[in-house]
């Protein structure tokens, strides 16, 4: 005998929220989407587990995602664990020879697998890449001062489309490879916004720790233009950390990415609900 169903609120929410997501899933059929995930937006265990189940099922309702993170507080934690001193310029670390292998250590590591086997614990097809694997980004010194910190010249995306083709779900730490076979490490929402104008990605969800790009009166702005993103920058209303976002977005966006969200990645199912609910998450800006 079949089980009677209790039809509780939560329950006919559910079955709600699933049935008005139907317009956003036909949407985005055979879409790319690339997400960066910071290290803050990592958060726990918990947040881990939460985040790639939410991947794992935009994938299985048609979804190419690409996975982009960084890990700059983990980097820090394993330079002092070595007693690796640092040197800054400006406030920047100087990432030497020595620096360098322990970045690529972390970041195509320990990080970048811990993210792919939380994926495939959810039953995704994870697998790890850095932009050293089959060149897919080639980069030049960002400032020779600053060591081995670089910035992409040229993504080479074939190897990514290649796994879409087979169910895999790309997670791409972000070293890049030099002219003369060198290894740079590269911020990572530079590297996410090359790779999403690179694959043309309908979207690029920049995940970090605070709700969207806000207006004088501290309110997140929903929906900008690359111009409003401009004006907001040279009136000093965007400042801080927010403005390597918004230039990461306008880079991607000019490159020829369909639109960027900025979000807050602590939010539980921030990607989901900004990709298949009415309100969305976050800032979204489009050309």
């Amino acid at each position: 005998m079949k089980k009677q169903l209790n039809l509780s609120h939560d329950w006919v929410t559910s079955a709600k929220t699933l049935s008005e997501a139907l317009p956003y899933l036909q949407r985005y059929d055979g879409a790319v989407v690339v997400i960066k995930l910071g290290g803050h937006a990592m958060g726990n265990d918990q947040n881990m587990e939460v985040f790639a189940r939410d991947i794992v099922l935009m994938q299985q309702v048609g979804i190419n995602p690409v996975i982009v993170h960084g890990g700059g507080p983990m980097i820090n934690e394993m330079l002092e664990k070595l007693d690796i001193k640092s040197k800054f310029i400006d406030g920047k670390r100087v990432t030497d020879e020595e620096s360098i292998k322990v970045v690529e250590m972390v970041l195509s590591g320990s990080i970048n697998k811990k993210i792919v086997q939380a994926i495939n614990t959810q039953g995704g097809k994870g697998i790890g890449l850095s932009g050293k694997d089959a060149n897919l980004i080639h980069c030049t010194p960002e400032d020779p001062k600053f060591g081995f910190v670089g910035k992409p010249t040229k993504v080479e995306p074939f190897v990514l489309s290649e796994m879409f083709k087979s169910g895999f779900i790309p997670v791409v730490a972000p070293i890049g490879l030099g002219e003369g076979g060198e290894t740079y490490n590269i911020n990572g929402d530079t590297v996410a916004g090359a790779i999403a104008a690179a694959l043309k990605a309908d979207r690029l969800l920049l995940l970090t720790d605070v709700s969207g790009v806000k207006n004088e009166n501290g309110e997140v702005i929903t929906e900008l233009s690359s111009s409003e993103i401009k004006a907001l920058t040279e009136k000093g209303i965007i400042q801080g950390g927010m403005i390597p976002k918004t230039a990461t977005a306008l880079v991607a966006l000019e490159g020829g990415a369909r639109a960027v969200v900025i979000l807050d990645g602590r939010a539980p199912n921030a990607c989901l609900l900004e990709l298949f609910t009415e309100h969305g998450a976050g800032s979204i800006i489009r050309l």
